[in-house]
């Protein structure tokens, strides 16, 4: 399965990758969470949209 892999320590939780998610992947906790991983469809919108660069890739499980 695909997922974004967000570094916790680059995120400044603007909530950018949030709302750009088509697929509700992502959640604005302290950070940017993965909250439902199965749903991701790799489709690169939040990675491409972060403007601190704290997602670094779209892993494939």
């Amino acid at each position: 399965m695909a997922h974004p892999v967000i570094e916790a320590d680059e995120c400044i939780a603007c909530g950018v990758c949030v709302d750009d998610c088509p697929q509700g992947v992502l959640e604005l906790q302290d950070v940017a969470t993965v909250v439902d991983e199965d749903s991701c469809i790799g489709c690169g919108v939040c990675l491409d949209g972060c403007p601190s660069g704290a997602i670094t890739e779209i892993a494939e499980d």
